[in-house]
């Protein structure tokens, strides 16, 4: 069997990046540390690589499989960003309430995707990063 793959650390993970990506992810990463500073970042791997990510919670699926994930999530793409906010509730998922707050994006139920930092209505965004690291994850929606 093969040696489980070890994971970046934070500061090589962003040194990793290319150039181009580096500046909006590190400017995202200390966005949200402003935000949230109690969620410590860690890497994860998952949505297709590495990812930084910020809380996390033990969730549990109506087939009731069970897993631990992140409340948020920050991913560089090959064409993109994405920043995911893992938070829902009875009334739905907190991305998909307030799309039309988060600028000039695509949203899924807990997915932002963007081209680029100026897209993103940074302030807006925050305010649903500080709203999710409050609840603690998706709860009632899975």
């Amino acid at each position: 069997m093969p040696a489980a793959k070890t994971l970046p650390t934070l500061d090589e993970f962003l040194a990793a990046l290319p150039a181009e990506r580096r500046g909006t992810m590190t400017a995202l990463h200390k966005a949200i540390r402003k935000a949230v500073p109690k969620l410590v970042p860690l890497i994860m791997s998952g949505m297709g690589g590495p990812l930084v990510a910020y809380g996390k919670y033990r969730y549990r699926s109506a087939s009731g499989r069970e897993g631990d994930w992140f409340t948020i999530g920050l991913a560089s793409g090959k064409t993109g960003y994405a920043l995911h906010i893992c938070v829902g509730g009875e009334g739905g998922y907190l991305v998909e309430k307030n799309a039309r707050k988060l600028g000039k994006v695509k949203t899924g139920r807990s997915c932002i995707n963007f081209q680029k930092l100026e897209d993103l209505n940074l302030p807006a965004t925050m305010a649903l990063v500080k709203q999710a690291a409050k609840s603690g994850g998706i709860n009632a929606v899975t």
